[in-house]
């Protein structure tokens, strides 16, 4: 509640006083998109290249869940020509900000371009209490799925060329090579899973990969779920994995990006296996960024390495 009224505040500051008071809410000369992970950032450089200009809102290795934007945030989605957002459980803050300035923002809701899955408890996840009494929680990583991400390219191709008709056939050119990318990595994903000796994926961490696991039919147990908070595991967690892995014959324990993998060594080095990186892709570092790390190359490392730890 206090971050809301924060947001608010800021908002209710920024529509009395005049844009440029705020320099570094200055967007660039030209086509202005924005984007507050790194998925459909990534995307947008796929489809459009150089001809638009590509803002990702997220500070590099930030964490969704805890962010809050800043006056120069809430200014440059204002002035936008694009604000492409999740939608999730962790966007609650965009609604408020939508619904406060004193403009339509073009927005696209990543949302709305597939199917949403509810966010499951399975088998020994350790839950959080303040959780429990809510009926539905949908899990909010649909680009874990390959083929849900050709949904939301081409949704966010039809956007630009919307913005931008001038290069339209550009974007319909590149979105459509991008596409094929996006089913060569789904059928390779597919290869994967169909020869895998075991269809069991054993998380000592968040488990932010409901899409990816349900599309290619694996099964998974993890310490938590994708959205929680939680760090610390319960003694029945911690043993129901042990047990899990030592019955299941599992190789390999996973981890995801800017983990401090405690839990996923604590189970690795009980059981004797072990453990690798799976990249939910939902944030990337500074680092990555400047190497030129894009959702394709994510992918591929996480299809290498399920083919080592699978096969």
């Amino acid at each position: 509640m206090k971050k809301f009224l924060l947001i608010l505040l800021v908002v209710y500051i920024i529509s009395a006083v005049p844009g440029c008071a705020y320099n570094t809410g200055i967007l660039q000369e030209g086509i202005n998109v924005i984007a507050t992970i790194f998925p459909p950032y990534d995307f947008v450089r796929e489809i459009a290249g150089d001809k638009i200009n590509i803002t990702l809102l997220m500070p590099p290795g930030s964490e969704i869940h805890s962010y809050e934007p800043t006056p120069q945030d809430i200014i440059k989605i204002k002035n936008c020509d694009l604000f492409i957002y999740n939608g999730g459980p962790s966007d609650n803050w965009v609604d408020i900000i939508l619904k406060s300035v004193d403009k339509d923002i073009n927005t696209l809701k990543m949302i709305d371009s597939v199917t949403m899955l509810e966010e499951e408890i399975v088998e020994g996840m350790q839950t959080e209490e303040e959780h429990d009494d809510i009926d539905i929680e949908y899990d909010e990583h649909i680009w874990t799925s390959p083929v849900n991400s050709k949904k939301i390219v081409s949704a966010i191709s039809d956007a630009l060329i919307k913005i931008d008709p001038g290069n339209g056939d550009l974007y319909t050119e590149n979105v459509a090579a991008y596409i094929k990318e996006l089913e060569k990595l789904d059928s390779e994903f597919k290869t994967v899973a169909d020869n895998a000796l075991s269809n069991t994926l054993i998380f000592g961490d968040r488990f932010p990969f409901r899409y990816f696991t349900d599309e290619y039919n694996f099964k998974y147990y993890a310490a938590f779920p994708g959205c929680s908070e939680a760090t610390e595991p319960s003694a029945l967690t911690l043993t129901f994995l042990i047990d899990k892995i030592k019955s299941e014959r599992i190789t390999t324990v996973f981890y995801i990006e800017f983990s401090n993998r405690l839990i996923a060594d604590s189970l690795a080095e009980a059981t004797g296996v072990k453990t690798a990186l799976l990249h939910s892709c939902h944030t990337v570092s500074q680092e990555d960024i400047t190497n030129g790390v894009s959702y394709l190359s994510l992918m591929n490392r996480n299809l290498e390495t399920l083919k080592e730890a699978l096969g």
